[in-house]
C-alpha cells in the first residue's frame, strides 16, 4: 500500500487509467479464457478448411501445428512481460511497446500493428455477422422475400451502436461468455455435420485448377488465413489488466491458466474443422465451411445463428482498446469533455467506419488472409519473440534464442506472402464483384 508520503506508484498510475472506465481490476481467471477464446476463435475457423485446398494435406497441417505451438508461446511471452518491471504494469500492447523499443519508436512499431489487427477483425466480423445472419434467414424461413447481403450487415452493425455504449471489458463479459460457448459450438456442429455427410462424390485434394501465378497468390493468402485464426494477442494485455495482481500471486498466473484453456479450447475446435472440413469437401470447399453445409436443416440454421452470437461478441473484445484511444486522444487533443457525449460520438462513429467498410467490401477469403498478413503475423507471431530478446536477453545460441528467431523468421514471410497475396485477390475479386448488393 503506498503511503500519503511516497510518490505514487507506476502501478497506480497504470491502474488510474482503467479507472476512468470504472474499476475493471476485478477479473476472475477463467474472464480471461472466454475473453481469449472470444478474440482468438471466431471467423477464422470457418476458412481453415479453405486455407488447406491450398496448401494440401501435408503443409496445411503442419503450419496449423507449427502455428498453434508458436502463438502459444509469444501468448506466454506476452503474459510474462506484463509485468516484467517491478511495479509496472504493462496495460496495452502500446506501453509495452514503448518500453522495449523507446518513447518515441515503440509507438510507431506496435500501434499501426495493433490497430491493424482490431479494427480489421472488427471490419471481418461485420461481414460475417450479415453473412451468417442472412443464411441463417434463407434456411429458416424458406419463403420469406430475400434481402440483399448489404442490409444483413447493416443489421448487424445496429446491434453495435448499442453494445459499443458498454464501458469496458468487465461489462461485456456476459457477451464474452456467451461468444466463446457459441464458438465451441457452432465448431463442433461444423466437424460434426462435415462427417456425417462423408466425403462428397468425386472429392478431389490434388491444387486447384488455375494459373500458376494465381495459384501461388492463392497460397499466400491461405497463409493469412492460418494467421488470422490466431489472432488474440493483440488484446491479451488488455485481458490480463483486468486481473487483480499482487506480490504472492502476481496476474501472470491467473492469465498464463486462462491462456491455457483458451488454446486447448482452441485446438478442439481449429483441427477437426480444418482436416475434416477438408476431407469432405476437398479442393471444392468455399471460403466459408458453414456456407456449404444445408443438411440437417435446423442444425446448420442454429450453426449460423451461433456464428453471429459469436462474432457480436468478438467485435467488441477487439473494438473495447480502440474506443479507449479514440476517446483519450479526443480528450487530450481536442479537449472533449469525459462522459456519456464523449463515449457516444467517439465510439458510434467507429462502428459507423467499420460497417461501411464491412458493407463495401465484403470479400471474406480475401479480407482475412490480407489482414492476417498484414496486422496478426506481427502482432501473433514475432514482435512479441522481438520485445522478449530485447527486454529479457536471453543467451545467445540457447534454446529460448533460436525459438525467438525461428518465430520471428516464420512470422515475417508469413506476413509479406500473405499481405501480397490477400491484396492481389481483393482487387482480382473486386473487378468482377457489383458493389452493395
Amino acid at each position: 500500500m503506498v503511503s500519503a508520503s511516497s510518490p505514487p506508484s507506476k502501478e497506480v498510475q497504470s491502474d488510474q487509467k482503467w479507472m476512468d472506465n470504472g474499476n475493471s481490476r476485478n477479473a476472475k481467471w477463467w474472464y480471461s479464457t472466454f475473453h481469449t477464446v472470444t478474440a482468438m476463435i471466431g471467423a477464422g475457423v470457418l476458412s481453415l478448411p479453405y486455407a488447406m485446398a491450398y496448401l494440401g494435406w501435408g503443409p496445411g497441417t503442419l503450419m496449423l501445428l507449427l502455428s498453434w505451438c508458436l502463438t502459444l508461446n509469444t501468448m506466454w511471452q506476452m503474459i510474462q512481460l506484463h509485468e516484467c518491471v517491478p511495479g509496472t504494469r504493462f496495460d496495452r500492447y502500446i506501453d509495452l511497446g514503448r518500453h522495449a523499443f523507446g518513447p518515441k519508436l515503440g509507438p510507431w512499431i506496435v500501434l499501426p500493428q495493433q490497430l491493424i489487427v482490431q479494427v480489421g477483425c472488427d471490419i471481418v466480423y461485420m461481414v460475417t455477422g450479415g453473412k451468417c445472419l442472412k443464411k441463417f434467414m434463407e434456411i429458416a424461413c424458406t419463403n420469406c422475400t430475400p434481402i440483399k447481403q448489404s442490409y444483413w450487415i447493416l443489421m448487424f452493425g445496429a446491434i453495435h451502436f448499442f453494445l459499443s455504449q458498454l464501458p469496458n471489458f468487465n461489462s461485456v463479459a456476459a457477451v464474452s461468455l456467451a461468444a466463446a460457448v457459441m464458438s465451441l459450438c457452432y465448431s463442433t456442429i461444423s466437424w460434426g455435420a462435415c462427417l456425417a455427410k462423408g466425403r462428397v462424390e468425386n472429392v478431389s485434394y490434388a491444387y486447384k485448377k488455375t494459373t500458376t501465378t494465381d495459384l501461388i497468390f492463392r497460397i499466400f493468402n491461405a497463409l493469412g488465413d492460418v494467421s488470422f485464426a490466431f489472432a488474440g494477442h493483440a488484446v491479451v494485455l488488455e485481458i490480463q489488466a483486468t486481473i487483480p495482481s499482487t506480490p504472492e500471486k502476481p496476474s501472470k498466473v491467473s492469465m498464463w491458466k486462462g491462456a491455457v484453456g483458451a488454446y486447448f479450447i482452441n485446438a478442439v475446435c481449429y483441427f477437426p474443422v480444418a482436416l475434416i472440413g477438408y476431407w469432405t469437401f476437398g479442393r471444392d470447399v468455399p471460403d466459408n465451411i458453414l456456407l456449404a453445409l444445408e443438411k440437417p436443416a435446423w442444425l446448420i440454421a442454429s450453426a449460423n445463428l451461433m456464428v453471429f452470437v459469436h462474432v457480436v461478441g468478438s467485435y467488441q473484445v477487439y473494438a473495447m482498446p480502440v474506443f479507449d484511444l479514440i476517446e483519450k486522444m479526443m480528450v487530450k487533443r481536442l479537449n472533449f469533455p469525459t462522459g456519456l457525449a464523449l463515449r457516444l460520438v467517439a465510439r458510434s462513429s467507429y462502428v459507423a467506419f467499420t460497417l461501411f467498410i464491412g458493407v463495401t467490401f465484403p470479400f471474406f477469403g480475401d479480407l482475412l488472409g490480407f489482414f492476417g498478413g498484414f496486422g496478426f503475423a506481427p502482432t501473433s507471431y514475432f514482435l512479441p519473440s522481438i520485445m522478449w530478446l530485447i527486454i529479457k536477453k536471453p543467451k545467445r545460441f540457447s534454446i529460448n534464442w533460436f525459438i525467438n528467431w525461428v518465430s520471428i523468421y516464420i512470422g515475417v514471410c508469413i506476413m509479406l506472402a500473405s499481405t501480397i497475396g490477400g491484396l492481389r485477390n481483393i482487387v482480382t475479386d473486386a473487378s468482377t464483384y457489383s458493389f452493395y448488393t
